[in-house]
């Protein structure tokens, strides 16, 4: 039974199942880690130590709600070199999760509804809820693409936004520029909030990233520095879009996360000027080793960047496949935390190279059992 104090909100979802992953790892003896959507390579040195200058330096106060000027202009100057709109405006977030929570509380109103994509991450359905909106689900199963048809006939008299993650997580799955172009338009015209997560933006394999943002003007943008940087645990993001909606956003962030952390904002200022792309080539080569090694065996679609791959499981249930794996050591995520589907199950190769060849035998040897 609920305790009585507690609020109703709380009570239309339950923990991520991938939390409940991470707790597991922590009972098992040297286990087989292709869980977590982490990145295994370390915050870069110069960016470490920014950081550790800013605090040395006292720079620990709060900083302004919108974020330092150090890294806001950065990052204004990059956003209007890229899409060189007339009105679109940064500000800094604790996190891009917290962008997600900003967003999805400046704009939806109870009962409004929001389309998802099914799969997708794990804490789009529960904000939505969080926020009194109604999830709408797109499916797009086999092969994870947006089918623009589809997403046209979700649309009632109710929607109010359309929440959309590229390079996708749980499937990796890439969007392509006419995607994005035809997603845009259809959002634009029917006067549609279009939220585009670009979280995964750096980690693109087989061609440019393509942003929803360059062919509607209105989309918002969330972005970040924890995958690309390792920033993961430092809860730098950062969100961009039309004046009027980020003076909405930052007035709820006063009265909720305050301010991004000042000195990690002084080391993102430093981590823009990073090039990552050695670390991206690297995951380009995780992801080909393992497709090529386990293809064969298992139905997946080839993805195209992130660093998780979704494949379907070879007989039973995601979840029933998943216990097999834990109770070889290998820990992975069923693919009903992401889904309402019970059919798949995520990988995330972002793991040394060693943990991927042993993740790669029990996979293998799963297949034949």
């Amino acid at each position: 039974m609920t305790h009585p104090w507690i609020a109703d909100r709380t009570t239309t979802f339950d923990n991520s199942g991938i939390r409940k992953i991470f707790e597991l790892a922590a009972k098992l003896s040297d286990p087989i880690n292709l869980s977590i959507g982490q990145p295994e390579f370390d915050v870069p040195a110069e960016v470490r130590k920014a950081c550790i200058d800013a605090i040395e330096s006292r720079r620990n106060g709060y900083s302004p709600t919108q974020g330092i000027s150090a890294l806001r202009e950065k990052l204004q100057h990059r956003v209007d070199r890229e899409y060189g709109h007339a009105d679109r405006r940064v500000f800094v977030s604790s996190g891009t999760s917290g962008g997600l929570v900003l967003v999805l509380l400046s704009l939806v109103n109870p009962g409004d509804e929001v389309i998802l994509f099914d799969p997708c991450f794990v804490m789009y359905e529960p904000l939505v809820k969080l926020a009194g909106g109604v999830p709408v689900w797109v499916d797009t199963y086999p092969d994870f693409r947006i089918d623009v048809d589809r997403v046209a006939r979700a649309i009632s008299a109710r929607t109010k936004l359309i929440l959309f993650n590229s390079p996708a997580n749980p499937t990796g799955v890439t969007a392509t520029e006419s995607e994005m172009r035809v997603l845009a338009h259809l959002a634009r015209d029917r006067n549609i909030a279009l939220v585009s997560d670009e979280v995964y933006r750096a980690f693109c394999y087989d061609g440019p990233f393509a942003s929803p943002a360059a062919h509607n003007a209105s989309t918002i943008v969330i972005d970040g520095f924890s995958k690309s940087h390792a920033m993961t645990g430092w809860r730098l993001g950062f969100v961009h879009g039309p004046s009027e909606l980020i003076d909405t956003m930052l007035k709820l962030q006063q009265y909720t996360f305050v301010c991004a952390p000042q000195p990690v904002q002084w080391a993102g200022a430093v981590a823009m000027d990073v090039d990552v792309g050695g670390h991206v080539a690297a995951y380009r080569g995780k992801r080909d080793r393992l497709c090529d090694a386990i293809g064969d065996r298992y139905e997946l679609i080839r993805p195209g960047g992130a660093f998780y791959l979704f494949p379907k499981a070879p007989r039973g249930t995601g979840s029933q496949f998943v216990a097999r794996a834990v109770d070889r050591g290998l820990l992975i995520i069923p693919g009903n935390v992401f889904s309402r589907r019970d059919s798949h199950f995520r990988i995330s190769y972002a793991a040394d190279d060693r943990t991927i060849e042993r993740g790669i035998a029990v996979l293998c040897a799963l297949a034949e059992t």
